[in-house]
């Protein structure tokens, strides 16, 4: 194994890390900006990136009413529970965990039995209209017939059993999402596709959309929501926070798809325009600067006066109630550095005009699952001598956030140890938080959650 290169040659201490990743790699101002990005994971390997089965299970677990059955050892199923965090304001189905927890005698022999006592019994015991099974490495290997189980089963019941295609090496994270996506486009294709079917449809919507990538953590779907419903727009079904089976069967209903998530998401938002007719944008409801031209956005698209002026009078009043805030918030915040890693290269972006609206320099900011165009975005938002890399292991980040001094990691549940490790503040922009970070309010609460975790004095003994 080779270890070589050393981005930042006016520290002192030797610092380097593995030449195979150095065009994953990159230093804003010293050298071409665009790193590699959304390669299929290792077998094998260590990075912070999450696997195919786990994309997948992330972006189908908050529908509420759904059976979600990981076809696959119990570690997977646990490992994955209630992974989002999401909240529901009906079934609470979602918040259990089932698996077929195979042994090493289904592995020799076979799951498919297994799996179909699985289905029955649950079946039995909720009676449910939907179930995802999903498939994990180990029946990858040694090819159990999901396709095939899960349509017995679906005619048998008479109940929409849809198989998760997500064996853990079969790509990478957004492999996942991809994965997850086909199964949402089984549920809500509608009985009608034809053009005169979906023309007339069209016609009945009354500024109705549809709002992808947002998971509901911590009730964001319902604040933006909130936001959409006084300006005179409706969100149709949220893909996929709050979802259940009923709301998304209606999908096709709406006039537009807006997305929150785009590495989740994008895919979906595509083939519904394709088979639809439903176009779609990129939004953000993370900090100011992206609210308030998100919310623009929205009310442009459906070229009214008066849904314009409203939106204008909600910006200028929401921002009037948090501004003396945010203001002393950055007067305490000015001089501070901030590390970036999250799964998402949209969601980097909104960090980085977040941290500069409350006054904080980024020194480094990675992804799992970003795209080209998203690096792009990132490298010209990023400040000379920004480290830019993609898909880190726990190595790299402990190397760029020292040389550079962050005083704070903004990460998932996977990189609190390491913040914490290094003496460093963190927060949750992930799964686990139980605070909105979207909208106005979203502003607010995440400057006092950077100013009280890193202006602590307990960094002051570590």
């Amino acid at each position: 194994m080779k270890v070589v290169v050393k981005l930042d040659s006016t520290k002192s201490k030797k610092k380097s890390f593995i030449a195979e990743r150095s065009e994953s790699i990159s230093m804003k101002g010293h050298q071409k900006s665009q790193v590699k990005c959304d390669t299929d994971s290792v077998a094998g390997s260590m990075s912070q990136r999450a696997c195919v089965f786990c994309g997948a299970r992330v972006v189908l677990n908050p529908i509420t009413d759904a059976i979600h059955l990981v076809h696959g050892p119990i570690g997977c199923a646990s490992y994955t529970w209630d992974i989002r965090g999401s909240l529901s304001s009906g079934s609470e189905l979602y918040r259990n965990s089932f698996s077929t927890d195979m042994k090493e005698k289904d592995v020799i022999f076979g799951g498919e039995k297994k799996l179909e006592q699985a289905i029955d019994e649950l079946v039995d015991e909720y009676h449910p209209k939907l179930m995802f099974v999903y498939s994990t490495c180990i029946v990858g290997v040694i090819g159990d017939d999901l396709d095939a189980v899960c349509k017995k089963k679906s005619l048998q019941y008479g109940i929409e059993i849809i198989p998760v295609q997500s064996s853990g090496f079969i790509g990478n994270k957004a492999a996942g999402y991809r994965a997850a996506c086909d199964a949402i486009l089984k549920i809500i294709k509608p009985e009608e596709t034809t053009s005169q079917a979906i023309i007339e449809r069209k016609s009945n919507c009354k500024r109705v959309i549809n709002y992808l990538g947002d998971f509901n953590l911590a009730a964001e779907a319902w604040i933006i929501q909130g936001y959409l419903k006084e300006i005179g727009i409706d969100i149709n079904v949220t893909f996929t926070g709050d979802a259940n089976y009923e709301a998304l069967k209606k999908a096709t209903d709406a006039e537009l798809n807006i997305i929150q998530c785009a590495g989740s998401m994008t895919y979906l938002a595509k083939k519904m325009e394709e088979l639809y007719g439903i176009p779609y944008m990129h939004i953000s409801f993370l900090g100011i600067e992206d609210t308030k031209e998100s919310l623009r956005r929205i009310a442009h698209f459906f070229q009214n006066i008066e849904l314009e002026e409203k939106t204008e009078k909600l910006i200028a009043r929401e921002e009037s109630q948090i501004a003396k805030t945010l203001h002393w918030y950055k007067q305490q915040l000015q001089g501070k550095k901030a590390a970036i890693y999250v799964g998402g290269g949209f969601k980097a972006i909104s960090l980085i005009k977040q941290f500069n609206e409350i006054g904080i320099e980024v020194v480094m900011v990675g992804t799992q699952t970003g795209r080209k165009e998203e690096y792009d975005t990132i490298a010209d938002l990023a400040t000379a001598g920004t480290v830019i890399l993609d898909d880190a292991n726990p190595s790299e980040l402990e190397q760029f956030m020292t040389e550079k001094a962050a005083d704070l990691l903004v990460g998932g549940v996977k990189e609190r140890p390491l913040a914490y490790k290094l003496g460093v503040a963190f927060i949750d922009h992930n799964h686990d938080r139980k605070h909105p970070l979207s909208g106005f309010i979203g502003a607010v609460n995440f400057a006092t959650e950077v100013h009280s975790t890193v202006c602590s004095p307990v960094w002051k003994y570590v």
